[in-house]
């Protein structure tokens, strides 16, 4: 069994439970009763109904077996001349009667196998408009569950007085997922299950590779960034329309979780407190600002801080770590109040003498006062896994925000009241410009697995403790670990590039070596080129050397192309993605969101421009008009080259703030190419530096 999941530890007071199944988990992609789906179905709920719990479920399906069915009989029925006429759509209430009985015979031959006894409830939009149907629905129910029954809700839409199933939308409940909801609130359920066809909420189309499960909706992060897909391919819902639900109910205090109904264990699961599907929960909004939202959340929101705080000056970072020294000073006795309570606590579980050494705090060890400083770049999210020692917390956070590096925190249990204060004094002292999400407190154990798989947001983990520790995170995680690639380059071209080096540049940038990983794999193009005709003049230019040419949403508009699967395709070849953007911004944004971060270049005349670019776009290597391709070992003058890699490890030895730090190549150019070295001797000299 999985580790439980502190924000599920709610599940072990959990009494009544309400089941929601749809269409789409009770039958088969060619409509008939999946009857494996449902003997599991109804297994788990056996087992829970043994254990005690108070199980009610509401199913949705009637109408697809009677649809089935009838297509059925409508053959049998049917003369040769008869199936050559238009085929009329069936009636959907008659499906709906039909259906009806055919799924309650099912679900009570399934229920019977396992000796428990089942009962139809069948209801409509209108009955709820009664307060004393309301009353008799309680009293009904309640009698079902002490006798141990499983009553089985379906709306029933064979008299339902909506235009037809699945058309109207409006009343108190306007599907089975708002009716589950509904009946969770009537009720007084402890908790509702949503049973859908994946795995949970996903942060776009659950196919969509680059989509990512969310394992605990909050509304003030979720609902900007979520992309539904399509409905259901059978019912009225889908997951909009179970979010919609969800978030009912959630708000009402009942939680609420969406989960595969595919699997055969997953109600179990979920009452075991395990960390599967989407919860909603009334109090999520303040687990994310408390440090116990989901994993994968607080990283991505410790790397859009970071680059705000990348894009302050070296002065405007030490500022702040004057205020966070001022801060803690500040709060000296609160910490050492609660850290002394982590001591007591330690003493009293027997923790060894010498860890309890580690975790007394003294006003010696809390801010050393060191200021270092070298311009580099941030590697950008650190991973820091550290046991006892919980002067290491307030040391990290001073070397990261130093080198401009978001932070992911897990320090030992055993310190969690001093880890939890130095880390609320310390973000108190963070600016609104950058926000206090820069530096995350991971404070459950469980979290930890969750954060080793996030090697697309986190950059380097360094585990602090033993050599089992060490050895323990290498094994299992993908993120470069700290202990004892794709090519996807781009070249930007912005509104004020001369353009006949921007085809110069990205002509050869695209053919000089098309297989190279530091060949150009996506153009992008300022709006303002595609208005002036300088897009179509790169786009000749590209094709009348044979580039095969794809387009994102914009560009395939407005130029007739193919559009491209996705915008994180290495060709390889002479091919290459074209998209239209804003400005700048846009195109960082778009690098940052699609790219490897190996190597990338403007064309622009404007300088302002080219310094924001420069500075801004996380890449190992960044150009300003010149050639993607001179992102090479060689043409820098490094001699030989053992290959060119995007990751960002390089420190070894005692690491200090230069650990978490990293280089990238800066060029400016004048509208060199690289041509194939034709005519071309590379000699290397140190320039002295200006200023």
């Amino acid at each position: 069994m999985e580790t439980v999941d502190s924000t599920r530890a709610f599940v072990k007071n959990v009494k009544r439970l309400i089941v929601k199944v749809g269409t789409a988990v009770v039958t088969r992609a060619d409509g008939r009763l999946a009857l494996g789906r449902l003997g599991a179905l109804c297994e788990q709920l056996q087992e829970l109904n043994s254990q005690g719990y108070e199980v009610i479920l509401v199913t949705s399906g009637a109408v697809g077996v009677g649809r089935q069915r009838l297509r059925y009989r409508k053959l049998l029925n049917s003369s040769f001349l008869d199936l050559q006429k238009p085929q009329t759509e069936l009636d959907g209430k008659a499906c709906a009667a039909v259906g009806q009985n055919g799924l309650m015979a099912l679900y009570d031959s399934l229920f019977s196998q396992l000796d428990v006894t089942s009962a139809q409830l069948l209801v409509t939009d209108n009955d709820f408009r009664d307060p004393d149907f309301r009353r008799q629905l309680n009293d009904t129910v309640n009698s079902l569950l002490s006798l141990k029954v499983i009553p089985i809700f379906n709306e029933n839409d064979a008299i339902s007085t909506r235009r037809a199933p699945y058309e109207d939308s409006s009343g108190i409940f306007w599907d089975n997922d708002s009716l589950a909801a509904l009946l969770a609130l009537e009720l007084k359920a402890d908790l509702l299950v949503l049973l859908s066809d994946v795995d949970g909420l996903y942060s776009g189309p659950p196919r969509d590779p680059d989509s990512k499960l969310i394992y605990t909706y909050i509304k003030e992060i979720h609902e900007r960034v979520i992309t539904f897909g399509d409905k259901s391919r059978v019912g009225r819902g889908g997951m909009t329309a179970k979010v919609k639900a969800a978030m009912y109910a959630a708000y009402a205090g009942i939680p609420v979780v969406i989960t595969s109904g595919f699997a055969t264990d997953n109600i179990i699961k979920v009452l075991h407190g395990e960390r599967i599907g989407t919860l909603f929960h009334c109090d999520a909004n303040k687990w994310a600002s408390i440090g116990e939202t989901d994993a994968r959340e607080m990283a991505v929101a410790a790397r859009a801080c970071s680059r705000r705080l990348q894009a302050l000056s070296s002065q405007e970072r030490s500022k702040i770590l004057q205020d966070i020294a001022d801060a803690l000073e500040a709060n000296e006795k609160a910490i050492l109040a609660e850290n002394e309570a982590d001591v007591v606590a330690a003493q009293q579980a027997g923790y060894e003498k010498s860890l309890i050494s580690r975790l007394a705090l003294n006003p010696g060890k809390i801010a050393d006062g060191f200021i270092l400083e070298k311009s580099s770049s941030p590697l950008g999210v650190v991973l820091i896994i550290f046991e006892s020692r919980p002067d290491a917390l307030v040391q990290i956070a001073s070397l990261a925000v130093r080198s401009g590096n978001g932070l992911m925190l897990k320090g030992g249990k055993e310190a969690k009241r001093s880890n939890a204060i130095l880390h609320k004094v310390i973000t108190s002292a963070i600016p609104v410009s950058v926000g206090e999400r820069l530096i995350g407190l991971v404070t459950s154990r469980e979290e930890i697995p969750e954060l080793l798989k996030l090697d697309d947001v986190i950059d380097l983990v360094i585990p602090r403790g033993s050599n089992k520790l060490v050895s323990q995170i290498k094994a299992s995680t993908k993120i470069p670990v700290l202990g004892h690639a794709d090519g996807i380059c781009h070249v930007y071209v912005d509104k004020s590039a001369d353009m006949d080096m921007a085809k110069r540049i990205t002509v050869d940038a695209k053919i000089d070596y098309p297989a190279a990983c530091n060949a150009m794999e996506t153009l992008l193009v300022h709006k303002d080129l595609a208005q002036n005709g300088g897009l179509n003049d790169l786009i000749v230019e590209l094709q009348t050397k044979g580039v095969s040419l794809y387009g994102g949403p914009k560009a395939s508009s407005l130029l007739m192309i193919p559009e491209a699967r996705t915008f994180r395709h290495e060709y390889s070849s002479l091919a290459c993605t074209v998209e239209v953007v804003e400005d700048v911004y846009a195109a960082i944004d778009h690098i940052h969101q699609h790219g490897s971060a190996h190597t990338d270049s403007i064309i622009t005349e404007d300088q302002e421009v080219a310094e924001v670019f420069l500075r801004q776009v996380d890449s190992a290597a960044v150009f300003h008009n010149a050639s993607t391709r001179f992102s090479d070992g060689f043409r820098f003058g490094l001699g030989a080259e053992v290959g060119i890699s995007t990751g960002r490890i390089h420190a070894r030895g005692p690491v200090g703030v230069e650990g978490l730090l990293t280089t990238k190549w800066l060029a400016r150019g004048s509208g060199q190419i690289v041509d194939g070295d034709k005519s071309i001797v590379y000699s290397h000299k140190d320039l002295t530096q200006q200023g």
